[in-house]
């Protein structure tokens, strides 16, 4: 079940990121001569209106095919080299795009469903800042450092990426505003930077707070990925940190183990929230302006947007050819490292 559910969870992140293509191509003229899910044999496939569709063995990718992507010069109109520079920037942006869409509406359900964590405070940690600075079970914390916090995992992501710096607190009691500075403290059993509080515990609103908080949820699944992305090169890419399909075959199977004595409904939510950080993870790291990636490809498109005169195909062909290679070898490194976790070293 567990590797079910992992396929069923790849192929609709792939198929919406394919999808965002897709569509707007399509809306923007483009030919599309392929749109398919997998890799391998061809399993199932179809042609309408001049696009092949098909779903091949391996449902661990995925691709939309547009008439002349590859960079030939060609005289039809509907060539992707042909078409309007917004239509191609628009069309690629589209499928990394969509992969927010698709957290948004998960998280429309998920929070639906068991509500959003305001960044309230239950209860203060004996011997910590919070409490030698007065914080209280009902404070409101409002920002950190300017910052606001909307919800309560915003506070322990920001404590996360600004380890041991001085934090200036804005928080609400009884409706006044107040404001003090505190010094994360490293906690050796928690193993981080803690202020000393708790809280996370969830409360239902009604169908404004749930698209406002589901927006926060999204924009929070961002942020990490992009902070957590920053901090690699920061302290150094060390293997043990990243993942590949493997590794996140090996998550999904953890989370239903975990989730599976307390019910199905308890299995389908957690999968939901997971595949809502999948989705936001794919997003910003196809945005990433790496050749070979969606980001690379816009980094061109913009310039070309710019300037008015596209950098020469040849020249660009290069770097993709150059960004795929060491994408490769970057994922056969990320397996190795899965499979040793998975079997020991």
């Amino acid at each position: 079940m567990r590797f079910i559910l992992f396929l069923i969870i790849i192929a609709v992140l792939i198929f919406v990121h394919e999808g965002g293509h897709f569509i707007i191509g399509k809306k923007s003229g483009i030919g599309v001569e392929e749109f398919n899910i997998g890799f391998g044999p061809v399993l199932l496939s179809r042609v309408h209106n001049g696009t092949k569709y098909s779903l091949r063995l391996l449902p661990l990718g995925g691709n939309c095919v547009f008439e002349g992507f590859d960079g030939e010069e060609s005289d039809s109109p509907t060539s992707f080299i042909n078409s309007p520079v917004w239509a191609r920037l628009s069309t690629v942006a589209a499928g990394p795009c969509m992969n927010f869409v698709l957290a948004f509406f998960l998280s429309l359900f998920v929070i639906g469903s068991i509500g959003y964590d305001p960044p309230v405070i239950s209860a203060v940690m004996e011997g910590f800042p919070a409490e030698d600075a007065g914080l209280k079970e009902g404070d409101q914390i409002i920002a950190l450092n300017g910052k606001n916090m909307v919800i309560y995992r915003d506070i322990s992501k920001y404590i996360f990426f600004h380890e041991g710096e001085n934090i200036n607190v804005r928080y609400k009691r009884d409706g006044l505003y107040y404001e003090t500075v505190l010094i994360p403290r490293y906690d050796s059993e928690a193993g981080r930077y803690l202020l000393g509080i708790y809280g996370g515990e969830r409360q239902k609103g009604n169908a404004l707070s749930t698209i406002r908080y589901s927006l926060a949820e999204v924009r929070y699944w961002i942020e990490m990925t992009i902070g957590s992305i920053a901090g690699l090169f920061k302290k150094g890419v060390d293997m043990d940190d990243l993942a590949g399909p493997v590794g996140v075959a090996g998550i999904v199977g953890d989370v239903y183990e975990e989730s599976k004595p307390e019910g199905v409904f308890v299995v389908w939510l957690n999968m939901l929230q997971l595949t809502i950080l999948l989705s936001a993870d794919l997003g910003v790291m196809n945005l990433l302006p790496f050749p070979a990636l969606d980001g690379g490809r816009l980094v061109f498109l913009i310039i070309e947007a710019i300037t008015g005169k596209g950098v020469d195909k040849k020249i660009e062909a290069g770097f993709h050819f150059f960004g795929m290679c060491c994408l490769l070898i970057l994922m056969m490194c990320v397996m190795y490292n899965d499979i040793s976790r998975i079997f020991g070293r």
